[in-house]
């Protein structure tokens, strides 16, 4: 059985393991380097503190993948959308997840007013393709060879998700 809960912050041991493994083997993260767990320490406090949420899987009392979102870009005018992230450790994948873990994000972005929300996903990634597409959520950007990992180009695919809000939400 697989249970989704609010992460905690003895979760990040495990989160960190699943986001490294990610980084060294995966083109779904666009980074070269490990982190550290100061460096994950600080994602964690840093979502908590903007009341962003954080999600785990738990499948046998081990955390089995980890769902969030943030900030889509920097400007105030943007303050309605976020970018998710959804990622599951590799011997868990292929067992319903990531469906497990993106439906609570969208739930927190509705109950925080949110309108968009924007996945940003490796063009060769099917599987995360699939994923958010069977929430609804529909390709808005091809981006070419904006990466580079693993000696070769990387696209990028942009999906968005825009969220039953009010209309005018205000400028405040």
């Amino acid at each position: 059985m697989i249970n989704i809960r609010t992460a905690r912050e003895s979760d990040l041991p495990a989160i960190l393991t699943i986001y490294n493994h990610i980084i060294l083997n995966t083109t779904a993260i666009y980074q070269y380097e490990p982190q550290t767990m100061e460096m994950r320490k600080a994602w964690y406090d840093g979502r908590m503190k903007d009341g962003l949420p954080i999600f785990v899987a738990e499948s046998d009392g081990q955390v089995a993948g980890f769902s969030s979102y943030g900030p889509f870009r920097a400007w105030p005018a943007y303050k309605y959308t976020v970018e998710n992230s959804v990622y599951v450790a590799s011997d868990q994948r292929g067992k319903g997840i990531g469906k497990l873990l993106i439906l609570p994000l969208i739930t927190a972005a509705c109950n925080s007013n949110l309108h968009a929300i924007i996945a940003g996903v490796d063009a060769t990634n099917e599987a995360s393709l699939r994923l958010h597409k069977s929430f609804g959520f529909e390709e808005v950007a091809h981006f070419k060879q904006v990466g580079y990992k693993f000696g070769r180009w990387l696209d990028l695919k942009f999906l968005e998700l825009l969220l039953d809000t009010p209309e005018h939400p205000g400028d405040k």
